[in-house]
């Protein structure tokens, strides 16, 4: 993985920090003004929703496996990964770009529920 992929992986990484979670001054910077999300709950969310109601939310820690950052286009990276919380697994991508100058944002996030195996 290049730096730059290494990069974008690690300010996703910064987007699941609690801290970082419950701070709109630290959070807002990262997130695209055009973001959208569609967790895994099925709800969608956009840039003032997620920032108002999922951030604000009190959360336990996720553990992250699986991390991998793919370049889509000069200023364009997927990040995937899986996140467990309790008995739960996600799967999780999320788009990031890079306008001319200015810094990598957020663009778009999905969670998919991994069904429990029976």
């Amino acid at each position: 993985m290049d730096d730059e992929l290494r990069t974008v992986l690690d300010l996703e990484l910064r987007l699941l920090d609690l801290d970082v979670r419950r701070s709109r001054e630290l959070a807002g910077p990262l997130i695209d003004p055009d973001f959208r999300e569609y967790g895994a709950s099925g709800q969608e969310w956009d840039r003032e929703s997620v920032l108002a109601v999922v951030f604000a939310a009190d959360h336990e820690p996720l553990e992250v496996s699986d991390e991998a950052a793919v370049r889509l286009a000069e200023d364009v990276v997927l990040v995937t990964y899986r996140t467990r919380r309790q008995e739960r697994t996600t799967l999780r991508s999320s788009v990031w770009r890079r306008e001319p100058g200015g810094p990598w944002r957020v663009l778009f996030h999905q969670g998919t529920p991994v069904p429990a195996k029976t």
